[in-house]
C-alpha cells in the first residue's frame, strides 16, 4: 500500500480516486471476477482504463490478481484483506445515498460480511 503521511481521509480518497475503482471493489465484494466480467459490469469503461485502475488497486493492496496457468492463462481478481475492510465503508456510502439522496440500491448486499483479520 502506498505510504502517505498526510491526512488519513486524503490518503483514503487518493486510493479510491478514479471513476471506476469503488464500483470495481463493490462488484468484487460479491466474489472473484475475471477481467471480462468486470468490464461487462461497468458499461462505458474502456479496457485501457479498467486495466490501469485494476493495477492501481492491486498496487494499493486492495485486490489480488490470481493467475492460473493454462492456454490462455486464467486471471481472476478478488478483494484482499484490505479490500474486504473497505466493504463496510462502501455499504455506509450506499446507506448514506439512500437516506440523503433518495438513491435506490441496485446492488444490495446479499451475503453477510466475513470478519476481517
Amino acid at each position: 500500500m502506498k505510504t502517505d503521511y498526510g491526512c488519513p481521509v486524503k490518503a483514503t480518497a487518493n486510493v479510491l480516486a478514479g471513476k471506476w475503482k469503488v464500483l470495481v471493489l463493490w462488484h468484487l465484494s460479491f466474489g472473484s471476477l475475471r477481467f471480462g466480467e468486470i468490464r461487462d459490469l461497468l458499461p462505458g469503461v474502456s479496457e485501457k482504463v479498467l486495466t490501469e485502475q485494476l493495477r492501481q488497486l492491486e498496487e494499493d493492496g486492495l485486490l489480488l490478481r490470481l493467475v492460473t496457468p493454462g492456454q490462455p492463462p486464467r486471471v481472476d481478481y478478488q478483494l484482499s484483506i484490505a479490500g474486504e475492510a473497505m466493504v463496510p465503508v462502501m455499504q455506509a456510502m450506499c446507506d448514506w445515498a439512500t437516506t440523503h439522496l433518495g438513491a435506490t440500491p441496485n446492488l444490495p448486499r446479499t451475503r453477510s460480511l466475513q470478519p476481517v483479520g
